[in-house]
């Protein structure tokens, strides 16, 4: 029927949202108050990198969502992270790209200059 299109777990809305914004995460509970462990280690990443603007969808508020976005991914769990469309991962990967220095240059597609750029500089100052 027409409400399957529509669904917010449908295909063409969990895209619509991946590609609304450069930087997407969908979590459990908000950036400001993270309901699991691994989504605040995601909020914690992007915030090192200084990455303040960025979409987050709370998947608890919308069970529909959260199984659209696992289909969508093919991923099974939450948090999903999405640059430019692209699923990058969850907490894991993003912890891996942000310790081998991925993140600062995916970032930087973006158009997104890492914080920790910055930091790096500082410490060559002192």
């Amino acid at each position: 029927g027409a409400e399957r299109g529509g669904g917010s777990g449908s295909r063409e809305a969990v895209e619509r949202l991946v590609r609304e914004h450069p930087v997407v995460g969908f979590m459990k509970g908000s950036p400001a108050q993270p309901l699991c462990g691994f989504s605040n280690a995601v909020v914690q990443i992007l915030r090192l990198h200084g990455v303040e603007d960025y979409r987050a969808h709370d998947v608890l508020q919308d069970p529909d969502l959260r199984q659209g976005i696992k289909n969508y991914s093919n991923w099974p769990t939450i948090p999903q992270v999405y640059l430019n469309g692209e699923f990058v991962g969850g907490c894991d990967i993003l912890l891996q790209m942000h310790q081998n220095g991925d993140l600062v240059e995916e970032l930087k597609k973006l158009g997104i200059r890492s914080a920790l750029l910055d930091a790096e500089k500082d410490q060559e100052k002192k």
